[in-house]
């Protein structure tokens, strides 16, 4: 089991998997419990990577989990070299391989913006592309067996903990969320005016007196929309995620369970194709849908 450094626990391999390498600030006085007994951080804190998710809290807000960062600019660099690649191959010929693949694509997204969004923004369908084709190859990572990477990592360089699936960290998924409120509110400025501003106080009572009940009403479903796009897409893959560890403990159980965890694996990583390719088209959708609704001025 990845990390274990000898026999551990299911509830310690489990723990162990959900566990973010993070690097950030510990308090002063904070005592470290480590092989060689108790250190006490000294004055002014120490800036170190957390040795447990303890360790992690205790950093607070200042705390960045390095390998969920790692792993979406990679991904995220990986989609931009792929399809620069491919847009200076791409011509007037019939296309073929990747070419025909990612072509398919482009005009499905470009598709669904078309049938979606109401409005004129030309920044809206290579938007829509960056979030489907981001976000799938993010969900994408959860089809890597779970003790591969993190393995291979432990021995070659001593990494304690390796979460590989950017899209299980709240943080990506809420930081991605809130750029999308951001350009929500942005457009519903540009476009609606003081418009926006009768949207959140006159509707659905169009009568003075009930603006404090319309902004509440209002307000509260605005807010709602991020915190809803980020925790939907982190819940389902979160969700994912424990099912690969809790059929890998299934492996330990023995011989005569490997045939059937091999089965399980097989079956749940078959299925979670469609779960990450659906998780990132809805992303995609709702992220259109907001924008459509920043841009209709009623």
């Amino acid at each position: 089991m990845a990390g274990s450094g000898g026999e551990q626990t299911v509830a310690g391999y489990i723990k162990h998997h959900l566990t973010n390498l993070t690097f950030g600030k510990l308090p002063e006085g904070y005592e470290r419990h480590t092989e060689h007994g108790t250190d006490i951080v000294g004055p002014g804190g120490q800036w170190t990577i957390a040795h447990g998710g303890e360790e992690a809290t205790a950093m607070g807000f200042n705390a960045i989990h390095l390998d969920s960062m790692f792993w979406s600019l990679s991904l995220g660099i990986i989609f931009c070299w792929l399809f620069a690649k491919v847009a200076r191959k791409a011509s007037a010929d019939t296309p073929s391989g990747l070419v025909n693949f990612i072509e398919m694509v482009v005009e499905f997204v470009d598709g669904t913006v078309r049938d979606t969004f109401h409005g004129r923004n030309p920044l809206v369908a290579p938007l829509a592309l960056t979030i489907f084709v981001w976000v799938f190859l993010m969900n994408f990572m959860d089809l890597i067996p779970v003790d591969l990477i993190p393995e291979v990592l432990l021995v070659a360089l001593g990494i304690p903990y390796q979460k590989v699936v950017p899209s299980t960290d709240p943080n990506i998924t809420m930081g991605m969320a809130l750029g999308v409120f951001f350009l929500m509110i942005y457009y519903s400025i540009k476009v609606k005016g003081f418009g926006f501003v009768k949207e959140l106080t006159l509707v659905p009572f169009n009568h003075p007196a009930f603006i404090p009940l319309n902004f509440t009403i209002e307000f509260v479903g605005f807010l709602a929309k991020p915190f809803s796009l980020g925790l939907r897409l982190f819940g389902n893959m979160y969700a994912g995620e424990m099912v690969f560890i809790l059929i890998a403990v299934i492996f330990s159980a023995g011989i005569a369970w490997m045939v059937p965890a091999g089965l399980l694996q097989i079956g749940w990583a078959i299925f979670h194709i469609l779960v990450i390719t659906l998780q990132a088209f809805i992303f995609m959708v709702l992220t259109i849908v907001y924008l459509s609704m920043a841009h209709e001025d009623h």
